[in-house]
């Protein structure tokens, strides 16, 4: 029986692009066939390709959650990319913290 869930943590870290493909592949397959996946990454031209929703977690805490396109209204990004999003929400958690 498959698992509904999967989790993933820098799947892509090391490997050539060949095999790096390989694995978004698989893991967007998976995710059409109904499995939850779970992916941690720092390269967040990956999450903006292949999320559905999205979460930015800093020192351990959920800064925010959901689609691109909610997460760009929250910041008034527009058609940002998903770094110009990540980067405003860290600085206004920072701003806020000092």
């Amino acid at each position: 029986r498959e698992p509904r869930v999967l989790l993933v943590d820098e799947p892509m870290v090391g490997l050539d692009p060949h095999h790096a493909r390989v694995v978004k592949d698989v893991l967007k397959e998976r995710s059409l066939q109904g499995m939850t996946v779970f992916l941690s990454t720092h390269q967040l031209s990956v999450a903006e390709r292949m999320a559905d929703r999205i979460g930015i977690i800093q020192n351990g805490k959920l800064l925010a959650d959901g689609t691109l396109d909610e997460l760009r209204a929250r910041t008034g990004g527009g058609r940002a990319t998903l770094e110009d999003v990540f980067l405003d929400l860290v600085g206004e958690a920072e701003g806020a913290a000092a």
